[in-house]
């Protein structure tokens, strides 16, 4: 059985070059930083001088879990803002003031697949559209510079323009109105005070209810030219760009739900990629989330076959590392065990006569969209052999 090496830190005194010890400084912890000295002697020499990094630290932000063995280098920058208001003139699903989703409950455990008549798919496809103007015009505004909080003010803002409530608010008891997931995070990002990098990959993943229905999609964006040029980065999201894509491919009356999941892991192999198997896709319609699940990983036992008027998404979460993942203290932020990059794209589906069709497909102006995979180096063609 192999044993982790001990994680070797030198000690944060300026005058000192031994190794830290297991000493921490508790202003630091409440800041969310890192300050480890090898001796509580070490540590009252050097206060003086010490204490001054305080000051030029405090900006009224913190990580709440500061004793949390985070996987990367990613933390939650609290507090997190107000929750935002919706106007009374929006229609609400049953879970906006309690938080808690009555209508799905009803189905737990059942595997019956709703299929939508012609009038309510109007209503799938108004919704869905919605949604992907949403997710282009937050999509915009991530660049460097600005906070993941800031992208879900953009996003609440938007669904109240469109008469449309924001469906991740208060669903479970979330507490925004948008998922922002950046590098290690797969999904469940809270939106939090965390300023945005050159470097950084951002899954924006976007659920408007409008008229009675709920549209789900997502992307992942490179933030800066940083990330373009980072070929991890850019072999991770295109990889599961071509995921879906070659998902929705199979996507006609009679496909088994059980069968993306051997395209979406085949591919993601091929790239040296795993596929996260915790989340998967899933029925949407008047529910945010029913029948059938749709996984992402190949030989699954999912149930359902695919019919005329149904709806459903499809969201391949690829990772560059390992598949496990872990729930962050907040119960909602899921990240990669191993603290490696992760990127996710979803679409929502209808199952036609004769195939399908993309319900929140792209616009010829929607800003993200493909970019060159980089060429595998020997290493990787090898490994992908």
């Amino acid at each position: 059985m192999a044993v982790d090496a001990p994680v070797v830190r030198k000690c944060s005194g300026g005058d000192c070059d031994n190794d830290a010890g297991q000493l921490q400084c508790p202003n630091c912890q409440k800041l969310g930083k890192e300050s480890f000295f090898c001796s509580q002697d070490c540590f009252k020499r050097n206060w003086g001088e010490h204490k001054k990094l305080h000051k030029s630290q405090t900006t009224g932000h913190f990580n709440p879990f500061p004793t949390f063995p985070f996987t990367g280098t990613l933390r939650p920058v609290y507090p997190l803002s107000a929750k935002r208001e919706v106007t009374p003139k929006i229609q609400l699903p049953d879970y906006a003031k309690d938080g808690i989703p009555r209508s799905e409950q009803v189905f737990v455990g059942r595997n019956k697949i709703t299929v939508l008549d012609a009038k309510q798919q109007e209503g799938m496809r108004k919704v869905c559209r919605l949604a992907r103007e949403v997710l282009d015009i937050a999509a915009r505004e991530a660049k460097p510079g600005v906070t993941t909080d800031y992208i879900d003010e953009v996003v609440h803002k938007a669904c109240l323009e469109r008469d449309s409530y924001p469906s991740p608010l208060n669903y479970c008891h979330f507490p925004k109105s948008v998922c922002t997931s950046p590098n290690e995070v797969i999904c469940h990002g809270i939106p939090d005070q965390r300023v945005l990098k050159d470097g950084d990959i951002l899954n924006i993943d976007v659920t408007l209810y409008h008229g009675g229905f709920h549209g789900d999609l997502n992307e992942t964006y490179y933030i800066g030219d940083k990330a373009l040029a980072d070929p991890d980065s850019v072999r991770v999201v295109e990889t599961a760009r071509e995921c879906l894509d070659k998902a929705i491919e199979i996507v006609k009356p009679g496909m088994l739900f059980r069968e993306p999941g051997n395209i979406i892991e085949k591919h993601a192999k091929s790239r040296n990629c795993s596929v996260i198997k915790t989340y998967c896709g899933h029925g949407i319609n008047q529910l945010f989330h029913c029948a059938p699940n749709v996984p992402h990983y190949a030989k699954n036992k999912a149930v359902g076959t695919a019919k005329p008027g149904v709806c459903f998404t499809i969201e391949p979460m690829i990772s560059l590392g390992t598949h496990k993942d872990k729930t962050w203290p907040d119960d909602w932020t899921s990240v990669t065990q191993d603290g490696t990059r992760t990127a996710q794209f979803e679409h929502t589906l209808l199952v036609t006569e004769d195939g399908v069709e993309i319900l929140t497909a792209r616009f010829p102006d929607s800003p993200g969209g493909p970019v060159p995979m980089p060429e595998a180096t020997n290493g990787q063609a090898a490994t992908a052999a």
